[in-house]
């Protein structure tokens, strides 16, 4: 009997002082079982940064082919393609031929051999963005875990601060290529 995902409301009012965006989002999210926590709140990081009226989640980890998010055109082409973790060097080649800009998200601190090893072979993408969350930053994400969240979020000058209404979070995202 296979497992079943585990789902999660998210209530986002974003304040991206950075892109001028102010809107509220009501996301559904699924936790697939291989999935942690962690993992699952850096998607939901990449959604607020890159909050829009066409972005969504994918079938992410159960399928090979999609990003955990992306946006795309009203005729369909991928104008943005978001993936989280360490992809590999086919993944991101892929990802950066199929859509207009692509964005990865690496977090938890483990992530250090693989862009030693990638960041030469991946500086040839014009496309290409690499944001890095420090471990802390994503110890501070998992602690705001709920099955249903309430979240405010503010962005300015590249801060970002996350609370609900007992738990707060201020993470600087690294950038590593852009």
């Amino acid at each position: 009997m296979a497992l079943k995902s585990t789902i999660y409301k998210a209530d986002c009012q974003i304040s991206d002082m950075d892109r001028s965006y102010y809107q509220t989002h009501q996301l559904t999210i699924a936790l697939h079982p291989s999935e942690t926590e962690e993992r699952m709140m850096v998607r939901l990081l990449a959604f607020v940064l890159n909050a829009h009226e066409h972005l969504q989640f994918t079938k992410g980890l159960s399928t090979d082919d999609e990003p955990e998010l992306w946006q795309k055109s009203l005729t369909d082409d991928i104008e943005l393609w978001i993936d989280v973790g360490m992809p590999d060097e086919k993944r991101i080649r892929k990802a950066c031929s199929r859509a207009d800009k692509v964005i990865i998200y690496t977090y938890g601190g483990r992530n250090t051999v693989w862009w030693s090893q990638l960041q030469p072979k991946l500086t040839r993408f014009d496309n290409l963005t690499v944001i890095n969350l420090p471990r802390q930053a994503s110890d501070q994400l998992t602690a705001l875990v709920k099955r249903t969240m309430q979240l405010q979020i503010s962005i300015q000058d590249g801060q970002i601060w996350l609370g609900d209404d007992q738990t707060t979070a201020n993470i600087t995202p690294e950038t590593w290529l852009v």
